[in-house]
């Protein structure tokens, strides 16, 4: 069985631990080696003239951290925070530095276990968002679980915008 490439983690292990949380009713998952933190949804500086699915900069202890809508990057209305509504603030290696980006999410639900034998390919089409976006889906008793390809997730525009939002404040 082909493993999508994020689950692919240089560990020979059965079972990589995913953080899980929801946008928009569905469930979705990374892998927590990404995650730094979760915080609570707080005060965003907007930064004119980005798109929509960025939702502005935070002050994350001194360092300019751009946040990101998912709901509004896969194609839905922007968040309305509730009191579940944090941000996860990830870390990935973008033009060889570390880049921290926050990722608004509905609410973060537990970290997962996850089997490789439980993770499927992305089917070709539904899930309402495209399927590029998909590492892999895991099922379990509750349904299916949408393992994210955070790379894909934000193009590369995207992490130029990004960068001219953390520039611009």
């Amino acid at each position: 069985m082909n493993l999508p490439q994020i689950v692919k983690a240089e560990m020979p292990l059965a079972s990589i631990q995913h953080l899980s949380f929801r946008v928009r009713q569905a469930r979705y998952a990374l892998p927590i080696e990404l995650v730094r933190e979760i915080i609570e949804y707080g005060q965003i500086t907007t930064v004119p003239m980005m798109p929509a699915f960025i939702h502005g900069v935070i002050n994350l202890r001194g360092n300019v951290v751009p946040v990101l809508d998912l709901a509004a990057r896969f194609g839905f209305e922007l968040t309305e925070p509730g009191k579940r509504t944090c941000i996860v603030i990830i870390e990935l290696e973008l033009d060889d530095q570390q880049q921290r980006i926050g990722l608004v999410v509905d609410a973060v639900d537990a970290v997962l276990d996850i089997d490789s034998s439980e993770v499927e390919p992305a089917p070709p089409f539904g899930a309402g968002i495209r399927t590029d976006f998909i590492a892999g889906m895991a099922r379990d008793e509750r349904g299916f679980t949408i393992i994210l390809d955070v790379r894909r997730v934000l193009s590369l525009d995207d992490i130029r915008q990004l960068s001219l939002a953390q520039q611009a404040s």
